[in-house]
């Protein structure tokens, strides 16, 4: 699979995460940009816990979610943690809703 632009900011390279969307220049991930989003973190915090990112590459990312949601779903519960595994520490600071 070669090199395929997804949006502005998005790419995917096969040699990186086989061909998941990460943010172009980065290994960040969209699914990791979607992840901090549904934990109630606004786009704007988003580059103070990320920042080697832009905002109009969070906003580029999120958009990307918008349009492509059922691929970044399948993403995310692939990469699911089983809660057995999450230190007990880590599930005080953020509890389940």
């Amino acid at each position: 699979m070669p090199i395929q632009i997804a949006s502005r900011y998005v790419i995917r390279k096969p040699e990186i995460l086989s061909g998941e969307p990460i943010i172009i220049g980065t290994k960040t991930t969209v699914r990791a940009i979607v992840g901090l989003w549904r934990l109630g973190t606004s786009p704007e915090e988003i580059p103070m816990h990320l920042p080697h990112l832009t905002l109009a590459q969070v906003f580029d990312a999120l958009s990307f979610y918008q349009d492509n949601q059922p691929e970044i779903n399948d993403y995310i519960q692939r990469n699911h943690t089983p809660n057995e595994l999450i230190h007990p520490a880590v599930k005080a600071r953020f509890p389940n809703p």
